[in-house]
This record gives structure tokens, sequence and C-alpha cells, in this order.
């Protein structure tokens, strides 16, 4: 079994989430990580408050628990930062 590290496994679950959004499929095309452990990382997050989208969708399909968290991960952010986010 392999061993990742911390910063890795939040590297990779930073895509999952907005802006970038992409699916546990297309991660594991790109880096070759099974999909399971994928999705085991996404629920640690989904856990922490995290929004990780369940599949790709735009931000009015979101739940309101998802609006919540980010805003309150957007909050601290400049204008730019916000913005690129």
């Amino acid at each position: 079994m392999a061993s990742y590290s911390k910063a890795f496994k939040e590297q990779i679950t930073k895509k999952m989430m907005p802006p970038n959004n992409q699916s546990v499929a297309q991660i594991a095309k790109e880096t070759g990580l099974p999909y399971a452990t994928l999705y085991t990382w996404k629920q640690n997050q989904q856990s922490k408050g995290f929004v990780v989208p369940a599949k790709k969708t735009t931000t009015d399909q979101w739940d309101s628990k998802a609006k919540l968290a980010i805003i309150i991960q957007t909050a601290a952010m400049n204008e730019a930062e916000s913005a690129e986010y």
C-alpha cells in the first residue's frame, strides 16, 4: 500500500475543489492514483467542511451547506484572490 504525504494529498484534493472542480476520473487518469484513494481523500476533505463537489456542477446547483463553506473559505481573501478563486 502506497503512502502519500499530507502536502501531496492536499495538492491533489485542491484540484477537486473550486475553482478547478476536476473530477476524480480526470485526476486518476492524470496521476495514476486509484479511484478509491481519491474518493477517500475527497470524503476526508468534505468531512472537514471543505467544498468538494460530488460532480462537476455550477454554483447555482450547490446546496446551502456548500455555499456557506465557500463564503467562509473566501472571507479572508482580498479582491484579487477571491476573483481568482
